[in-house]
């Protein structure tokens, strides 16, 4: 069996409620707003993986949580993303962090040197920390007038500790994606 998995920091339930506040901000936009549950930060994303694989990215993901510290994460600002593109989608977007940048990079860099084929080659854009608000449906937001599309241009300012990464998987369902943690690991305190 084959697993379509991906690295990530889930979020706080009191982030995520504060989050879906904001989707409601913006009733007449013609988007699908990721469900309160599925926000996250995708940290690198694997693809599909088969059980042994999958057993692979848990050890890989493991050694590389108990090298990184905790740290905090703020979140800043919610705006279309992504930037300087045709909007599709609605972005939270996250301070800069060195500590997030760090285990960002040692996750791709250990990936890429194992015998997983989920990453290839090193990711050539600079990680940006985004959450995916909502997926804007782009037919219907086409049509719209450029002067009838909302302003979302919205400064945030939540802010939580990261204290641990999680090996995620992908499932399609009837409603659209949902995601279940696999396995959970601590950074050091």
């Amino acid at each position: 069996m084959r697993h379509r998995i991906f690295i990530a920091i889930n979020l706080p339930e009191n982030i995520k409620k504060k989050l879906e506040d904001f989707q409601s901000k913006w009733p007449e936009l013609p988007v699908r707003w990721t469900k309160p549950e599925n926000l996250h930060i995708t940290l690198v994303f694997l693809g599909y993986l088969t059980d042994e694989e999958l057993l692979e990215v848990c050890k890989i993901t493991k050694e590389v949580a108990s090298r990184n510290q905790s740290f905090f994460i703020e979140l800043k600002k919610i705006y279309y993303g992504p930037p300087k593109k045709p909007p599709r989608m609605i972005w939270v977007e996250g301070e800069k962090s060195l500590e997030l940048g760090k285990l960002q990079k040692d996750l791709e860099n250990s990936f890429l040197t194992s015998p997983i084929k989920g990453i290839k080659e090193p990711e050539i854009r600079p990680y940006t920390l985004h959450i995916t608000l909502g997926r804007i449906r782009q037919w219907e937001f086409r049509r719209l007038e450029p002067e009838e599309r909302p302003e979302i241009d919205e400064e945030i300012s939540l802010s939580f500790k990261v204290n641990s990464i999680e090996v995620m998987e992908s499932q399609l369902k009837r409603g659209g994606t949902g995601y279940a943690a696999l396995e959970s690991f601590s950074l050091k305190s």
